[in-house]
């Protein structure tokens, strides 16, 4: 389905479409290899090439046949302005330094500044950022994903007891993720209601919608509740860890922020929910979290509630991405996936969360 014209749903398809004829491992277009050389000083004869396409746009670089950084393009108008940017960077380069998080380092331009600017042949800004290569592949490519989930969910806790300590320095701005960015008319991601729904379909999600959000309010969690809200990573599902068979690492901060703490347990699970390996998966992770932080039962609640929302706002972010923003199952299996797993979170809001 399109999107309405003017929202950012739409504004998000039209910069994207830039890229409609480019699949993944092919050159980058003139203008981005040409304005990455020039913007990181690099060897002219380097090689750019698409690594993926999602909310923003990633090219692997090399040199010489040697894989040397990755480069992300952010669409125009995903970030509020280049302070927001450098804000993500910042809190990744105090992650490194206070808990040695292993998160691949950001690589300053040829002028010193963390976040470069690459001109289409449109006329339009492209933020672009480089981090160091991280060797290996994303867990979402591989056979042993549910492997992983303890490691996850311990690094996670680490990255929360670091947000409520860290005090972000002067001029730092993120975004927030309350409830209203993740669904609704306003949904940052595009609204789950413009999927091709069947009519019960669409009735049932919404119900489950209904009553996630209650279950959140019943919680009587406001954004100014630090004890469940402050800087998350916001996306730490399976594409963005990366594993090379003997070490993990964490990418693509991207979409951090200001949200409930446990939305990071929803997001780890992103597009699995509906798999029989989910619960194991889930199990697995609040085990590794409650190994650095107790969790109570009512946070374990919210963390349902939570992550029923997050299925949802990830339908929505199905109608504004193209197809090989994931892999073929996945994709295939999300619509009539979130529609299983909302009628389970009806039967029993708590089904995900037992283990």
């Amino acid at each position: 389905m399109i999107p309405a014209v003017g929202t950012p749903q739409a504004e998000a398809v039209s910069a994207l479409s830039s890229f409609d004829g480019l699949a993944r491992g092919d050159a980058a277009p003139a203008w981005i290899r040409d304005g990455v050389v020039g913007a990181w000083g690099l060897d002219p004869g380097a090689e750019v090439a698409l690594v993926v396409l999602s909310e923003n746009v990633t090219f692997a670089v090399r040199i010489g046949g040697s894989a040397r950084m990755i480069v992300r393009l952010g669409r125009p108008g995903y970030a509020a302005t280049t302070d927001h940017i450098r804000s993500e960077l910042v809190w990744v380069d105090a992650l490194r330094r206070d808990i040695g998080a292993p998160t691949p380092a950001p690589i300053r331009g040829a002028d010193g500044d963390l976040v470069q600017l690459l001109g289409d042949p449109d006329g339009r800004d492209w933020t672009a950022v480089a981090f160091d290569f991280v060797a290996g592949s994303a867990l979402e490519d591989r056979p042993d994903v549910a492997a992983h989930f303890r490691e996850i969910g311990a690094l996670t806790a680490r990255l929360h007891e670091h947000a409520r300590a860290w005090r972000p320095p002067a001029g730092f701005t993120r975004f927030a993720w309350a409830t209203s960015d993740m669904v609704g008319p306003s949904a940052r991601w595009g609204d789950w209601s413009r999927a091709p729904l069947a009519g019960p379909d669409a009735a049932l999600l919404g119900r489950a919608q209904l009553r996630a959000l209650e279950a959140l309010d019943a919680a009587g969690i406001s954004a100014r509740d630090a004890r469940h809200w402050g800087l998350i990573h916001a996306d730490l599902r399976p594409s963005n860890v990366m594993s090379d068979g003997s070490r993990m690492s964490i990418i693509d901060f991207d979409d951090c922020g200001y949200g409930f703490y446990l939305y990071d347990f929803a997001a780890a699970l992103t597009f699995y929910e509906h798999r029989p390996e989910a619960a194991g998966m889930a199990a697995d992770w609040l085990g590794g979290y409650r190994e650095v932080r107790a969790l109570g039962a009512d946070e374990i609640a919210r963390a349902a509630a939570l992550s029923m929302l997050r299925r949802l706002t990830m339908l929505g972010w199905q109608t504004t991405h193209r197809s090989d923003a994931l892999p073929p199952d996945l994709w295939d299996e999300n619509q009539p996936g979130t529609v299983e797993v909302a009628a389970r979170y009806l039967e029993d809001p708590l089904w995900l969360v037992r283990g």
